[in-house]
């Protein structure tokens, strides 16, 4: 009877689709995970954006008023397009010399007035002086030059009011702050929160203090933020809401301590600093990094930010949307084969890892045999798998299957075309999840995951049947994630065709 009704649970239990493992955080916890958070503006980004649109507000208004004015009276010289452009540049240059390019300049009405305008006119008196002593005083228009310097400040002035305006909006929005965990509840962890809230114009928002302690060193609040959990909790923290910054409030001497968490956390896609403002020990101005006032030494940083970000999501729908148009005669053809070889649908969906452990759906051309679907990639497909169609044969070894995966690299945006390869959510290793199998296995979701990879090219494609296999395709994304680049990327799109040509022995 014992026998009888162990193997009926096991029955059971194995026709239920798997629970998904996920750590239990604390009340305070998940009242701060559940707010409603944005997807935050680098001021990295925005800074350059703002360079860029002065040099072209400056070159269009001079450009405006030379043809319209001087041209139909004295004809065309290039001289004067040289000219404009060259006060156009140098009044970038002269905005950066005045450091008003950082957002908390941006948000302060007077102080970015004054440090552009006298900016401003020191370029236009270097022009003037310039044409003087090159004795090109008499050919140049003094009118166009009057209106140039009064039209181009007006027009700087209400960019200005207008972008004050944006980043007051972003900021009450929290797009531009940092969220930011403390590591450590005691007196330093305190010290450092009132050191980081007392700075004025901060883009630090603190959410809370995570420590292993429960004596009488940690403290239930530090400066009112509140203790929000263990350092176990941070990973499946930081997997429910947006965090940007992990700091450390812990003194340099506690090394065992500090390299026990970073080997937790390190995983994470955020910026991990550790806190000097109270260390003795003093290094070299140069080797902190800032965060106001408060000294901090980089641990890690954040794989593909700021512009590198901007140059990836360009690549990905520029080129995915090119090959995409390129590929849709071919998936026009698969589709049909598909559908005159099974019953069933073309498309399938798959709950996939993405981006920091969300889950994300795929679309990939069915290979399977409709009745026999596994949505959850439970059982490995295996050489010679009886589920396989003949079609699905042909388009899991050419690779033609993950084609419909463009429409998430183009129109979702969830999918980069390079990157490491979306797992299934399920996927396992003889019995055990591949976090389980490999250490540091989930750092490989630090960035945005990819039809193709540096894995994928170099032969770790297909069935996952023992350690060596998964190890290699670890080791392989997390060397693309350190030395990724815009080329990388392309060169691992060119070699992709190659690859599957001459290495998808592992593809069934």
């Amino acid at each position: 009877m014992l026998d009888a009704a162990a193997a009926a649970a096991s029955t059971a239990a194995a026709g239920r689709p798997a629970v998904e493992r996920r750590r239990r955080l604390s009340p305070a916890a998940l009242t701060v995970a559940n707010q409603k958070v944005l997807r935050a503006y680098s001021p990295i980004v925005l800074a350059g954006i703002v360079r860029i649109a002065d040099f072209v507000l400056l070159s269009l208004v001079g450009s405006v008023l030379y043809f319209g004015y001087v041209v139909p009276l004295s004809g065309f010289h290039w001289e004067y397009l040289a000219a404009i452009v060259g006060m156009a540049v140098s009044a970038v240059v002269c905005f950066q010399a005045a450091d008003i390019y950082q957002v908390q300049v941006f948000r302060a009405q007077v102080r970015q007035m004054t440090r552009m305008i006298s900016s401003y006119c020191f370029v236009f008196l270097l022009f003037i002086g310039l044409s003087f002593f090159a004795k090109l005083g008499n050919e140049v228009s003094r009118l166009w030059l009057a209106a140039f310097f009064f039209i181009g400040l007006a027009a700087l002035i209400t960019s200005r009011v207008v972008l004050r305006s944006l980043i007051r909006s972003w900021a009450r929005q929290g797009r531009l702050d940092r969220r930011t965990i403390i590591v450590g509840a005691d007196q330093s962890g305190e010290d450092l929160v009132r050191a980081l809230k007392a700075q004025d114009d901060s883009e630090i928002e603190i959410l809370g203090v995570f420590d292993d302690r429960n004596d009488s060193r940690s403290l239930d609040t530090c400066a009112g933020a509140p203790k929000l959990g263990r350092v176990d909790d941070i990973v499946e923290f930081a997997r429910r809401t947006r965090i940007d910054l992990v700091l450390f409030a812990l003194p340099i001497s506690a090394e065992t301590r500090i390299l026990d968490m970073l080997k937790k956390l390190w995983v994470l896609p955020v910026d991990i600093r550790l806190s000097a403002h109270t260390n003795k020990l003093r290094f070299r101005p140069r080797s902190y990094s800032y965060l106001g006032a408060v000294p901090t030494l980089d641990m890690f940083e954040a794989p593909i930010t700021d512009w590198d970000l901007v140059m990836k999501w360009l690549f990905d729908r520029l080129v995915g949307g090119l090959i995409l148009l390129l590929a849709m005669p071919v998936m026009a053809l698969v589709a049909l084969a598909i559908k005159l070889d099974s019953p069933g649908p073309v498309l399938f969906r798959q709950k996939r890892f993405g981006f920091n452990n969300e889950r994300i759906d795929v679309f990939k051309f069915r290979s399977l045999y409709h009745h026999q679907a596994d949505p959850t990639a439970a059982k490995v497909v295996t050489k010679n798998d009886p589920r396989v169609t003949r079609v699905g044969r042909f388009i899991r070894k050419t690779s033609l299957d993950e084609l419909p995966q463009l429409f998430n690299v183009v129109f979702k945006g969830n999918l980069s075309l390079v990157g490491p390869r979306p797992h299934a959510v399920q996927g396992k290793l003889q019995n055990r999840m591949f976090d389980e199998a490999v250490d540091g296995y989930f750092a490989r979701h630090r960035v945005k995951p990819g039809i193709t990879g540096w894995a994928q090219i170099n032969g770790w494609r297909g069935e996952i049947d023992n350690q060596e296999k998964i190890q290699k395709r670890v080791e392989f994304d997390l060397y693309y994630i350190e030395n990724w680049s815009v080329l990388f990327d392309l060169y691992i799109l060119l070699k992709t065709p190659l690859a599957l040509m001459t290495k998808s022995e592992n593809a069934y």
